[in-house]
């Protein structure tokens, strides 16, 4: 039986961090996905929706800049496009790179099969190693609507599905107010879908700030999506080629797919860990502040249940590698950004103030209208809009949350992730000086307003 220096199990963006880093390193490696070496999000989820959502973005930034006219959207070819960005679901090219850094490729199912050293099974190969890192993601959970199973993939989808779409839908009933309902309702509504949002909270995105979240609520009405808060599909059944979907008002809303986003569940289930002694945070894999969950075993990723993003993965995947390579590194998930790529884009980080208040601080909130405030929303478009929100703890004095909504807002929430994480104190932060004219110039406007 082979030994190495390191298995790693699934090969998303967390997985493929760890084992370039390792390979680098001259170590010794084997990786295993049973999918797509890339992963989740290169393939099914930020990549794709990434780039069907950019090209009705561009048509509405065109009409909204002086003296240009409304582009054509040509669903073929951002298909064409959409397929060559996902690889047309081939890995090919990925699987050869790494067998040419020296790695070993194993398709299948992992398990674990034994400890001290860590072995691993891969359909009928057994692998020994000093370290391994599960790294096998999140799947898209299924809510519990009383005849969904009897319905087929056709009719109900996943990310999956929505992402690898070949035909616009004329009607969609999409389950959930999460990033992804907003994301998948916002760019079906604009190449023509007729898109109902179901969503069990009081908000669109309802752990945000609720004045960001009613400002998705708002853009939402302008567009035509029909949001239904406070409101369960409680069943569906078949209607003709599409579903028929019963909400808990007893409304009974006809579509032809149904979309699910609401949420994600760990996959730390699958691989026999209980029965070697590793503990589970439901399906979750519980890791400590290094990442790791037992003496060389570690853990990356949405499968660890910490802020399921990409960005977090890919962070979590530099924590464990140094740690196996010899540096002492702990994990810190202070102020990780969260961005909904909608028109305008949706971003936000740190604590809202009703959060800083349930931690004991003593919070001060402000908001400025961009458009109002700056010169930059009305030389980008002719009807801008733009929101900036801060929360700072007067104790204090530093920056523990921010909200954005407006154009290019995933660029320049940074500002206030930095600055949240380095604790910068809020009088440095209003003696910088900001580049004329743009987005960024509103957190001076903020700070001035902060009562601290």
């Amino acid at each position: 039986m082979e030994h190495l220096d390191a298995i790693v199990i699934g090969m998303g963006p967390g997985g493929e961090l760890v084992a370039g880093r390792l390979l680098e390193a001259d170590k010794n490696i084997a990786v295993v996905e049973r999918e797509l070496i890339g992963g989740e999000c290169g393939y099914y989820a930020c990549i794709p929706t990434k780039v069907l959502l950019r090209s009705p973005e561009a048509q509405l930034q065109a009409v909204g800049t002086a003296g240009v006219s409304r582009p054509q959207l040509d669903w073929a070819g951002l298909r064409s496009y959409r397929d060559g960005m996902i690889r047309h679901l081939d890995d090919s090219a990925q699987v050869s790179q790494l067998q040419d850094s020296g790695a070993r490729v194993l398709r299948g199912q992992a398990r674990l099969v034994g400890r001290n050293p860590w072995r691993v099974r891969v359909g009928e190969e057994e692998l020994t190693a000093d370290h391994v890192v599960v790294a096998t993601g999140a799947e898209s959970a299924r809510p519990p609507i009383d005849g969904l199973d009897t319905l087929g993939s056709n009719t109900v989808w996943t990310n999956r599905e929505a992402t690898t779409l070949t035909r616009i839908p004329r009607r969609a009933v999409v389950v959930g107010g999460s990033a992804v309902g907003i994301e998948l309702s916002q760019f079906l509504a604009r190449l023509g879908t007729q898109v109902t949002v179901v969503q069990r909270g009081p908000r669109l995105l309802d752990r945000e700030d609720p004045r960001l979240c009613q400002l998705i609520a708002e853009q939402f009405d302008r567009e035509g999506i029909d949001v239904r808060l406070d409101t369960q599909a409680v069943s569906a059944r078949q209607n003709g080629s599409g579903a028929m979907v019963v909400l808990d008002s007893g409304k009974r809303v006809p579509t032809d797919v149904i979309v699910l986003a609401a949420g994600r569940s760990p996959r730390g289930d699958q691989l026999a860990l209980e029965e070697h002694g590793v503990a589970l945070d439901g399906t979750a894999l519980a890791v400590d502040e290094h990442c790791r969950a037992a003496p060389g075993l570690w853990g990356v990723g949405d499968v660890t249940g910490q802020a399921l993003f990409t960005h977090v993965a890919k962070y979590q995947g530099r924590v464990v590698a140094d740690n196996i390579l010899g540096t002492d590194r702990r994990a810190d998930y202070t102020a990780i950004p969260r961005v909904v790529f909608a028109h305008p884009e949706i971003a936000a980080v740190g604590l809202t103030e009703e959060q800083a208040h349930e931690q004991g601080l003593d919070p001060v909130a402000t908001e400025v209208d961009l458009t109002e405030a700056l010169a930059r929303p009305w030389t980008y478009e002719t009807d801008p809009q733009g929101h900036l929100g801060l929360v700072a703890d007067r104790t204090e004095a530093v920056l523990v949350g921010a909200w954005a909504f407006g154009p290019l807002a995933a660029e320049w929430i940074h500002l206030a992730a930095f600055a949240i994480r380095a604790k910068i104190p809020l009088a440095v932060l209003q003696d910088a000086i900001v580049q004329f004219p743009t987005f960024s110039e509103g957190y001076l406007v903020a700070l001035d307003q902060l009562d601290v």
